[in-house]
């Protein structure tokens, strides 16, 4: 029915988070019918993608520069840091507008079913910025889940070893029990942030 590189089109967008193959196969139409409007400009847009963003070396969020933009942002209140799983939390955090602070990227969640522990996420790297920083406070921003808890948990003990006197603090309200950040509205951020609570 279609050509090989037709499929492999189909292939490689099925495996997206959200697509299908059904789905799949309607953005492979979409963008073979709209060559001059959607392929060749989503192939650029790929092309800059993959030669110049980089994850930045003091938070771990993704920019084409580094540090990134929020780290270089002199407006931003260096005594806080919020913590996140992952650069969707972020985006997700800093979008909703309430956070006026830094940010620090995980790369994801303690789980000893899958065998990640504190040294293979970027837990030493946040240690050694509240250690050397003026950090006031770290906000454990992390999703409601027994294996995001945990890490909160995991990083309050440590934090509280390298930076005596440091306020550590989760989120409050608005976030559900099982919830994900990246899901979340603004508002229930926002709401989130507000009623922070120290852990």
């Amino acid at each position: 029915m279609t050509g090989p590189e037709i499929d492999r089109l189909m292939t490689l967008l099925a495996r997206l988070p959200g697509l299908g193959p059904r789905s799949a196969r309607r953005v492979a139409l979409h963008l073979i019918q709209n060559r001059e409007t959607a392929l060749r400009p989503l192939m650029a847009a790929l092309g800059d993608v993959a030669e110049r963003v980089r994850p930045c070396s003091i938070c771990g969020n993704f920019d084409t520069r580094d540090p990134c933009a929020v780290c270089a942002d002199p407006r931003r209140d260096d005594g806080l840091i919020c913590v996140v799983e992952d650069v969707a939390d972020l985006w997700a955090m800093d979008r909703a507008g309430a956070f006026a602070g830094r940010y620090h990227v995980l790369g994801g969640v303690l789980s000893a079913l899958d065998g990640v522990g504190p040294d293979d996420l970027t837990i030493p790297a946040l240690e050694t910025r509240c250690a050397v920083g003026a950090v006031r406070e770290v906000v454990l921003a992390l999703g409601a889940t027994v294996d995001g808890q945990t890490t909160a948990h995991v990083i309050a003990d440590r934090l509280a070893t390298v930076a005596p006197g440091l306020t550590v603090s989760s989120l409050g309200q608005g976030v559900p029990v099982g919830g994900e950040l990246d899901y979340l509205d603004d508002g229930t951020i926002g709401a989130a942030l507000r009623a922070r609570r120290p852990v």
